[in-house]
């Protein structure tokens, strides 16, 4: 099985960064990073230190419904190479854990597939959570602050 890790929806993010509207309907805000603990959901990478970033509310799901979560995530305020999807990204390296949580075709959290696990076993429990029937892939969200990561899916 080969997993892919997803960068947010490009089209979101392109419209974002022109000026449209959050998940809320509300303009990003703008920051500039220190350089530690502000991952960007489009390049998959922490924001350089010294370099702007955007503040946002996003909800990665198609359409509002019960099981789709809105909330905080950061984006390069400039144009950033969209992560390619080898390998895990490096925003995954940056916390000793995370939450990951199966959901089906249809959008809805496939229930005890979520868990609290450490970085270093987030790709082989993503694996086995997407190995099992009616999953089509993985969210990967904040432990803490339950902040949408990114999206795995997997190949044969």
């Amino acid at each position: 099985m080969t997993l892919t890790f997803h960068p947010y929806a490009p089209d979101f993010v392109a419209a974002v960064r022109a000026g449209g509207p959050d998940a809320h309907g509300q303009p990003a805000e703008r920051a500039v990073s220190d350089g530690a603990g502000v991952p960007c959901r489009s390049c998959l990478r922490d924001v350089p230190a010294g370099r702007a970033y955007l503040i946002l509310a996003a909800r990665p799901f198609p359409a509002p419904q019960p099981y789709a979560e809105t909330g905080p995530i950061f984006l390069c305020a400039d144009p950033c190479p969209p992560w390619d999807g080898a390998g895990v990204p490096p925003i995954l390296a940056t916390s000793p854990d995370y939450l990951l949580k199966g959901y089906s075709p249809d959008h809805r959290i496939v229930y005890g597939t979520g868990r609290v696990v450490p970085a270093d076993a987030l790709a082989a429990y993503a694996a086995e959570v997407l190995s099992r029937p009616g999953v089509a892939y993985v969210d990967v969200r904040s432990a803490r602050n339950n902040c949408f990561q990114t999206r795995i899916t997997a190949s044969p």
